[in-house]
């Protein structure tokens, strides 16, 4: 099996309007493929025709692949509601209906019908047995998962080669249409290059503004009132991150849901970001989640912050 090299770096590119940055990004064709796994609203597995291509993704973490030469994505850019996240008292879940919807629509996107799936969210039979496409990614995560950008069909390039890409082909992808559909919240990471970025913030601004999808069921910006574990995970949509960081300090607190230590605990957590509009660059999301008494909320808007991957 050939192994090739690990790449570095986006390129640059003038157009007519004068000098502008192209966001250069490694191209891998392949299929998508459910069966055995539980795709979600913002991660699917996938096949590259080529599994050694894996080791072209640029990043100080590999791809985790399994015996097959398949792995899982993660979605550049949007959060899904969560329909299995695991916790140090067990496994939970937001809402179902929109994380429910979210991967629906993502694998209705991608070509699967006739989708089953058994009490543990695992996909058990779908037509057709997967669906061909490619992925756009400069990065894995610190779980291995492949971050990417998700497209379907034919691929605009060769395989293994970097691909120019613009904000024009990032609207043929599935993460600008669960955006664009109000399904998924945006969530944006430093390697996400700006025009992509202002384009997905666009399409998330829009659904709000439409009232689509979960938005007008939205609390992280009004203000999420926490009365137990139990109401954030059955009752509550809100934004996932802020959702992980709130379920995991509950699970530690027992049965106390005071949130008086909330404010330490997210900066014990040491999420490091940028606020867009400030330029401020900072650690710790007590910084932009308020909290009063047993209510908390989001100060700043979602496309506003821009994080780091660790």
């Amino acid at each position: 099996m050939c192994h090739y090299p690990r790449r570095v770096g986006p390129a640059l590119l003038h157009n007519r309007a004068g000098v502008i940055i192209i966001m250069g990004m490694l191209l891998i064709r392949g299929s998508y493929r459910i069966q055995g796994a539980a795709p979600d609203g913002d991660s699917v597995r996938f096949y590259p025709d080529d599994p050694a291509e894996w080791d072209l993704v640029p990043g100080p973490h590999l791809v985790r692949r399994n015996a097959s030469g398949g792995a899982q994505l993660r979605l550049d850019g949007i959060d899904a509601l969560e329909s299995h996240y695991a916790t140090t008292g067990g496994v939970v879940h937001q809402p179902l209906e929109f994380a429910h919807d979210a991967a629906a629509e993502l694998l209705k996107w991608l070509g699967f019908t006739k989708v089953v799936r058994d009490t543990k969210e695992t996909v058990t039979s779908s037509t057709p047995v997967q669906t061909p496409g490619y992925i756009l990614t400069r990065n894995a995560d610190i779980n291995g998962r492949c971050v990417a950008i998700v497209g379907r069909g034919k691929a605009p390039a060769a395989s293994a080669t970097d691909v120019f890409v613009d904000a024009a082909m990032v609207r043929k992808s599935a993460n600008y249409h669960l955006l664009q559909r109000g399904l998924v919240y945006p969530t944006f990471y430093r390697n996400l290059f700006p025009d992509l970025r202002l384009a997905m913030a666009k399409a998330a601004q829009q659904a709000q503004a439409a009232s689509r999808g979960l938005w007008p069921w939205d609390h992280t910006r009004t203000g999420v009132k926490v009365a137990s574990v139990e109401t954030v995970v059955d009752e509550i949509i809100m934004w996932p991150k802020l959702f992980r960081r709130l379920v995991d300090y509950l699970v530690l607190g027992g049965d106390d849901a005071s949130l008086a230590g909330f404010p330490d605990y997210l900066a014990q957590r040491a999420d490091r970001y940028i606020v867009l509009s400030t330029g401020h660059a900072t650690t710790g999301l007590d910084l932009v989640v308020k909290v009063t008494g047993q209510t908390l909320k989001l100060t700043r808007p979602y496309e506003d912050l821009l994080f780091e991957e660790k």
